[in-house]
């Protein structure tokens, strides 16, 4: 049995309160381990796999390692790995020997390993073959605390994942093998199996052309929150996906991973209630777009109880098997799986882009015997195409709606289906931990979890203390149903530093001392230890690194984000409901229900740090430039750390603007004006100095992935609207979702977001010099329009840095700070 399976197959055997299930608990245990294990793969076809990772990360040391799969009674019955010495015969050196897990010998070497485009893989500090450290004795076992390590949301396949190809996915399955991951999601190519099973039940290709969204919306329109904005799908994306999906989960089974498949939410094409016209199909309401525009808003769900859900059900995740093989039991629901039942849906509310079931909407009563049994109908519908289906369900409903959900809903949900037939995502447990609130999920096992992060935005961001202590915490709590951790945020590729430390809380059963635990990683991070970086890293852990304001993350910074407002005296109603905002964790809001900050009619930035001792860790990462030529790692969070304390410079030039503005001082709106502006492009000339920040490598990834001129234009089309506008627009009404996903991208910044500063800034003269109102609604004609052309440009965009990221930064420290 491998290490990844022995860790998740003993998950369960933490999991503690029993239902009234016809199974004891031993008897209910075995019966998932023994399931699980035989699908995976053999164990030399998983020992082969990870020499193959390291073939890839460190071709050098390939005969220095040696991989071995042991059962896991060698670790005593418990989720394990072993690390002893190894000599090879040949040299008589003292190299390592590694069981099925590469992490820790790297860590132990010095080494560091990111996403590439937050600095990708330190390697040069590990010894050369022959000269790697000893283990002591006979050896180190490394047990860990919880044997699931959950990995993916629901719509990182769509902020993230969408333009990958093989090659790209093969390098992010690496990093998953190294970071422990052992359970992610598997959600790509799921629109060619609902093709397959639409079009058995006489679905047309047309239909399906409005059911789907295009590329870089797929993760809506899965979840019924939205239909055909973004496309059609060609068949070339359709049969490219599902290729590229079975190369996905192929490789995830060699690594001993547990790939977690999509399955049936209830979500409809409009056509079926015209085939099916007695079938039980609810409408829904409007999810965001400006004027309820029926052409991409509205949706079909299906009720659970009707039989025609769990005949779509059953085809749906029979033929994934048809096609995937037999390849897992555990099935994720990624919409409003039973909120579709809503008699009257909650009217045009700002609802999370990220749902589940019954998440943000109520069902129509609170009824416990009701809640149970669509609980069972959902799940019925899972196991007659499985019948050993396990519901992984994300558990955000709990807060979301928790006025609703007491703790007889909350049991009737979670006790609908048999013992061991569910696990929980707590999924933003690092700010609002549900476990804490529900007497351990009434017993229902969960995942501790991290969010994080919202719409791939780029901000240095985190709460370092909760991330090393709260999984922890929850896993030594009284009567603790805990059975893993996981990573669930929307975009990745930023903040390497908290999903390094997320991943090792995965490996530790004490609570790390998270400044020394600073320590090592900077200098494994940049390949020695540096005074002036340590130095720098103790300032982040205690400002950017340390949020506890109950404020999530959302880059509300105003280059990228820009408000969309009247700043004239008495003007505050007039702010947009897209700005002058923050999400608040509170008991009757949700992490998208946005509301105003009443200390003032400004709109308000988040900001929850000092930016003096932000500015002088920078000073201190600059003057640490010489110790670290050549370190991409260290590049990457020049770049980062220079560009967050002149985004939040900027956020005050922009205020001060606004307060020259409302005193009528067209030359101090003019200075601030023109240096809000100038921030911009200078931001923009830093960014292009690295890889990793350019628009360029965006749009050229999504137009590699087409076949014809018709793809092409649609796929840069996708990639572009994502990252501004986002959804639809009128003349005179921005997206209600614009700049969700925002990017600090060198191109993005020189191209879309200054052009759209200086228009506004240009109004707000106009209006001072001819001494009449500011024409909100002339600006944002203007800027939609321009938008709407830059949507649909095809000017080609750098994928190579220029320029010295070290000289530019150190330039821009003397220019704004002296």
């Amino acid at each position: 049995m491998s290490t990844l399976k022995t860790l998740i197959f003993t998950t369960t055997l933490l999991i503690l309160t029993l239902s009234s299930a016809a199974l004891s608990r031993p008897e209910a245990i075995d019966s998932l381990l023994k399931r699980l294990d035989s699908k995976g793969a053999s164990s030399s076809d998983q020992e082969s796999a990870a020499k193959a990772v390291l073939k890839r990360l460190l071709p050098s040391h390939i005969h220095s390692f040696l991989f071995k799969i042991v059962s896991k009674d060698v670790c005593g019955g418990h989720s394990c790995f072993l690390i002893n010495n190894y000599y090879k015969e040949s040299s008589g050196n003292g190299p390592e020997i590694s069981r099925d897990c590469i992490r820790p010998p790297l860590y132990w070497c010095g080494a560091h390993v990111s996403w590439d485009k937050t600095g990708g893989v330190q390697i040069a500090s590990i010894p050369k073959p022959g000269s790697l450290p000893h283990v002591k004795d006979k050896g180190v076992m490394i047990q860990r605390p919880v044997p699931w390590n959950y990995y993916q949301n629901v719509v990182t396949s769509s902020y993230s994942y969408v333009w990958w190809n093989w090659e790209r996915w093969e390098k992010e399955l690496d990093w998953m093998a190294l970071q422990g991951i052992n359970l992610p999601l598997a959600f790509t190519g799921q629109e060619a199996i609902w093709q397959k099973v639409f079009m058995n039940l006489n679905i047309t290709t047309e239909d399906l052309n409005d059911f789907f969204g295009g590329p870089a919306f797929l993760a809506w329109a899965r979840m019924g929150n939205l239909h055909g904005w973004g496309g059609p799908l060609s068949q070339n994306w359709l049969d490219q996906q599902l290729c590229l999906q079975k190369q996905i989960l192929s490789r995830m089974l060699e690594l001993g991973m547990t790939p977690v498949l999509p399955s049936f939410s209830g979500n409809v094409p409009a056509a079926l209630k015209k085939i099916f016209p007695s079938a039980n199909i609810t409408r829904l309401g409007d999810w965001n777009t400006v004027d309820k525009n029926p052409r991409w808003c509205c949706t079909y769900l299906l009720n659970p109880s009707d039989p025609l859900f769990v005949e779509i059900g059953e085809a749906f995740i029979r033929q994934q098997v048809k096609e995937y093989g037999d390849v897992t039991d555990v099935y994720n629901w990624v919409a409003d799986v039973i909120g579709f039942l809503l008699i009257v849906v909650k009217g045009n509310k700002k609802a999370s882009p990220s749902l589940d079931t019954f998440n943000e909407n109520s069902p129509p009563t609170s009824d416990p015997a009701y809640i149970s049994s669509l609980g069972a109908a959902v799940y019925k519908a899972m196991s007659r195409g499985d019948k050993d289906a396990v519901w992984l369900m994300q558990g955000w409903l709990f807060y979301s709606d928790s006025s609703f959900w007491k703790p007889p809903q909350m049991q009737a949900l979670l006790h609908s289906v048999p013992f061991g037939k569910m696990i929980v995502l707590d999924l933003f447990a690092e700010a609002k931990p549900i476990w804490k609130n529900s007497s351990q999920f009434y017993g229902t096992p969960y995942v501790w979890c991290l969010l994080h992060n919202f719409g791939g935005n780029i901000e240095m961001y985190g709460i370092l203390d909760a991330i090393s202590s709260g999984p922890v915490d929850a896993r030594i709590s009284e009567n603790s149903t805990m059975v893993g951790v996981g990573m669930c945020m929307e975009g990745i590729e930023h903040n390497p530093v908290v999903y390094e430390l997320m991943s090792e809380m995965a490996f530790r059963s004490g609570k790390p001392q998270v400044l020394e635990w600073l320590k090592t990683y900077s200098r494994r991070r940049y390949g020695k230890a540096v005074r002036q970086v340590v130095a720098a890293w103790d300032i982040l852990y205690h400002t950017v690194y340390n949020c506890t304001d109950g404020i999530a993350d959302h880059n509300t910074d105003f280059i990228v984000k820009f408000p969309d407002w009247d700043p004239s005296l008495n003007s505050g109603s007039n702010i947009s409901q897209q700005d002058n905002m923050h999400i608040h964790l509170t008991s009757s809001g949700t992490r998208r229900f946005l509301f105003q900050e009443k200390s003032s009619d400004f709109p308000e930035a988040h900001l929850w740090y000092s930016t003096q001792e932000v500015i002088q860790a920078l000073w201190l990462f600059l003057d640490a430039g010489n110790d670290l030529p050549g370190s991409l790692t260290y590049r990457y969070d020049l770049v980062d750390l220079t560009r967050q304390v002149l985004s939040k410079l900027a956020n005050q030039v922009y205020r001060d603007a606004m307060i020259a503005f409302r005193r009528k001082d067209a030359r101090a709106l003019n200075l601030h004006g023109q240096k809000f502006l100038q921030i911009i492009k200078d931001i923009d000339v830093l960014l292009a100095s690295d890889d990793n920040f350019l628009l360029g490598t965006w749009l050229e990834s999504a137009k590699k992935l087409a076949v014809d001129p018709n793809d092409m234009k649609l796929y840069e089309w996708n990639a572009r609207t994502q990252v501004t506008m986002w959804y639809d627009t009128t003349k005179t009404n921005q997206s209600q979702l614009h700049d969700y996903a925002n990017k600090f991208w060198s191109g993005l910044l020189e191209d879309y977001y200054l052009p759209r500063a200086s228009t506004y800034f240009g109004h707000l003269m106009k209006s001072l010099e001819e001494n009449r109102n500011f024409e909100l609604t002339e600006w944002r004609k203007e800027w939609i329009a321009f938008s709407n052309k830059w949507q649909a440009d095809t000017k080609i965009y750098p994928v190579k840095a220029k320029g010295d990221s070290l000289a530019i930064a150190k330039a821009l420290y003397r220019k704004y700070f002296g």
